[in-house]
């Protein structure tokens, strides 16, 4: 999987080394559009009338430009520039790049993690307006290794503008088929671009990277979608047809077409409430190194357990000093449940733990040497670095 950027070089560097950008954007056809093909069914016609299908396309369009409308002015570009370490590739120099946000409150913005990377040193957004909003810091962003790709920005002069906050919605309750709309930064240049498309596919774990394949990172529990990928999309939203935010646009399948993937809201929601509270990004932390059980692997392995989070055995799979540690988690024991919710192929442990704040106690269910049992965690920050 890839996190497409859209670098332009001050200084020699590796090619695509700013993760810069992606996004997905999707909407789908309106309920009159619904209603309609199921009545044709029901009473058994098999096309619908050419009149109809221009009120189709009527009603789709009037529903699309109205979320973009709607979501659009909450939508800014977001564009930056780093420093990019000497490596065995290129040398070091610094470098520009572009992706996407969205305004959550007052004059904080959402956007990935991969498209503010280590290293950069300023960042400016641009309003839909086409305002340039220079003064602008990172507030914060989630650790290289946390499946969670997400970064927190501070517009601390918004020169007399209001900015116009998203609203959120509950990502629960999208299923398979449902439309949605995505609005984003398209190749870096092209700003509020509205794509649609439907929700593919949920509880979805990938190995995401730039361009070179030089940098990774693991991703889970994505949404995807089938909507038209394009560079400069990454933190932008994905919204439903009530014009609510659902989903971060992450992440696309460089191989094959139309496939994309979207941070489900909800497991951001809590970060989001935490940032606005404290004005500083604090991941819960538990301090396990774990492994998904799929049916596979729990074969291979011998494991009891079909589902759960699988703490590597010896001295990698726990954290030294962390919450784990204290709580007395040890390498080999499955996470099956936290406070009573079984970690399955849609609810991995960190989004789980990502429900909690900072100094909330967790109950585990674990099973371990065959026996399950149950430890009680406190939540600790996840380091930053």
């Amino acid at each position: 999987m890839k996190l497409p950027s859209k670098p332009n070089f001050k200084a020699p560097v590796r090619r695509g080394q700013a993760l810069a950008v992606v996004a997905v954007v999707l909407v789908g056809m309106a309920s009159g559009f619904l209603g309609g093909w199921y009545g044709a069914q029901k009473h058994g016609f098999t096309n619908l009338s050419t009149s109809t299908q221009k009120q189709v396309i009527s009603s789709e369009s009037n529903l699309i430009s109205q979320i973009a409308k709607d979501v659009g002015p909450s939508v800014v570009s977001v564009n930056v520039t780093s420093e990019v370490a000497r490596t065995q590739f290129s040398r070091a120099g610094t470098q520009e790049s572009a992706g996407t946000g969205f305004i959550v409150s007052g004059n904080v913005i959402v956007t990935n993690r991969h498209v503010v990377p280590a290293g950069t040193t300023s960042v400016n957004v641009i309003l839909s307006d086409g305002t340039k909003l220079d003064n602008v810091t990172v507030l914060g962003r989630t650790n290289d290794s946390d499946p969670l790709d997400v970064a927190f920005l501070k517009v601390n002069d918004t020169k007399g503008k209001t900015l116009k906050p998203v609203t959120l919605g509950d990502s629960t309750k999208m299923q398979v088929g449902d439309k949605v709309v995505a609005i984003g930064n398209a190749l870096g240049q092209f700003q509020n671009t509205v794509t649609s498309g439907i929700i593919s596919g949920y509880g979805r774990d990938l190995e995401a990277g730039d361009s070179t394949g030089g940098s990774t990172e693991q991703l889970q529990d994505l949404f995807q979608t089938d909507a038209a990928i394009n560079q400069g999309n990454s933190g932008g939203p994905l919204v439903n047809i009530n014009g609510e935010v659902i989903g971060i646009n992450t992440a696309v399948a460089g191989d094959a077409q139309n496939i994309g993937f979207s941070i489900p809201i909800n497991d951001v929601s809590n970060l989001i409430k935490g940032v606005l509270k404290t004005g500083k990004l604090e991941r819960p932390y538990l301090g396990v190194h774990y492994i998904s059980i799929t049916d596979d692997y729990a074969v291979e392995n011998g494991l009891s357990a079909k589902r759960g989070a699988y703490i590597q055995s010896g001295d990698g799979g726990i954290v030294p000093g962390s919450p784990a540690a204290a709580a007395g988690l040890q390498g080999g024991d499955i996470i099956t449940k936290v406070n009573g919710t079984s970690v399955d192929e849609n609810h991995s442990l960190s989004t789980l733990l990502g429900r909690y704040t900072v100094g909330e106690k967790v109950s585990l269910t674990v099973e371990r040497d065959g026996k399950t049992q149950t430890i009680t965690a406190v939540l600790g920050a996840a380091p930053q670095s």
